[in-house]
């Protein structure tokens, strides 16, 4: 987890204790938690949005067809010249 381990993280979990003091500290973590949540959310879509785009444009599935039949033939090349 970036190289840091459980001495530093007790030490800046120390450091926002002073600096925020307790009853601010579950703020800060749940708004860090709802923005880390948003932040996967929209990873999600656009990774969605992506493979929509994928599937809309015309001739994809011929091209995946003819990419096996070409790894087949290949396949094939290979137990022959054996």
């Amino acid at each position: 987890m970036f190289g840091l381990g459980t001495p530093e993280l007790i030490v800046i979990l120390g450091i926002a204790f002073l600096i925020f003091g307790g009853k601010k500290l579950p703020e800060i973590g749940s708004g860090l938690g709802k923005a880390i949540t948003s932040f996967k959310k929209g990873i999600h879509d656009v990774e969605e949005t992506g493979t929509d785009i994928k599937r809309s444009i015309p001739g994809v599935d011929e091209i995946k067809e003819v990419k096996d039949t070409i790894d087949q033939a290949k396949n094939i090349t290979k137990f022959v010249s054996k």
